[in-house]
């Protein structure tokens, strides 16, 4: 779709939405509340993908930082505070950054995309940012996880001064954090107020991770979530290092209402944020009211 200016988009909200559809629920309501993530939409600029989210009655958003800030190259950081405002959207996540715990030649790089991604996030009202790991290096000895909690202090240093907490994602192909149990640990182990945990059902459900891990969450202790199914077909050991195998929450095996139940004992009330990759070419409009149709339901 086209750009709108304010007083276009004002009269387009004015028009139902979805028959039967009310805008989503929004944070702070008390309970879990669908989110959008900007991988879902990612090959749709910055302005026509908040717009679609917001026609759709999405009012949580998971920004990409590489996106907006093309966008602000253009405008400026704080028109894409205004267009989040204008909009009626909170970010209430963003993302992401790579290479933060692991060592190596490409860290000081990673370090300095930190510190631009940070600036940002706090410019468009972001207060979290999502650390996934994606390590590649082969490792056998326990005494590299020292080094790690020691790099993601130091990370989560630099997030500080930005309000920016830091949040740790086990992915199932990390040589180093690939499930609940080691986010957890090393998490807690480095004891940082801008470090938190996070869950990704997709990494959760085609990884290591088994279900009666979610028991060790304290309460409250999880800071955010990523909310998709992990199809049937193709078998996992196809699956790879890509992102491409994920499907609609309810499309798939993953037990999610299973895993929504414990969450919510354990004091999770934050985004269910969808995150997949194969369809990023999509209408955002018709994502976003396909993720309330599918989220909806799951979480209550």
């Amino acid at each position: 779709m086209g750009s709108l200016n304010r007083r276009e988009f004002a009269a387009l909200a004015a028009v139902p939405l979805v028959a039967g559809m009310a805008p989503a629920r929004q944070s702070g309501g008390g309970g879990m509340f669908v989110s959008m993530h900007g991988a879902t939409s990612s090959r749709s600029e910055f302005r026509s993908m908040m717009e679609g989210w917001a026609r759709a009655g999405i009012r949580a958003v998971e920004p990409d930082l590489p996106n907006v800030r093309r966008f602000a190259e253009q405008e400026s950081p704080a028109a894409a505070r205004r267009l989040l405002d204008d909009l009626g959207l909170r970010a209430v996540s963003s993302s992401n950054q790579l290479f933060l715990e692991e060592p190596g030649e490409q860290r000081a790089r990673r370090l300095e995309d930190l510190r631009w991604k940070v600036e940002l996030a706090e410019v468009i009202g972001a207060d979290r940012l999502v650390v996934p790991s994606a390590a590649q290096g082969q490792y056998t000895s326990p005494d590299i996880y020292s080094e790690v909690i020691d790099n993601l202090r130091e990370a989560a240093e630099i997030a500080r001064p930005h309000n920016v907490t830091l949040m740790v994602e086990f992915t199932r192909t990390s040589t180093l954090i690939n499930n609940l149990r080691t986010a957890l640990m090393v998490v807690r182990r480095a004891g940082h107020p801008n470090l938190r945990v996070m869950l990704d059902t997709f990494h959760f459900w085609s990884g290591l991770s088994k279900f009666e891990d979610l028991e060790y969450l304290e309460d409250g202790e999880l800071y955010h979530l990523h909310f998709e199914d992990t199809p049937m077909d193709p078998p996992l050991e196809l699956f790879g290092g890509g992102q491409q195998n994920r499907a609609f929450p309810g499309e798939g095996i993953a037990p999610l209402g299973r895993i929504v139940e414990v969450l919510k004992r354990k004091g999770y009330n934050g985004p269910a944020s969808l995150e997949l990759f194969h369809l990023s070419g999509e209408d955002p409009y018709e994502m976003a009211v396909r993720a309330r149709e599918t989220i909806e339901p799951l979480i209550g």
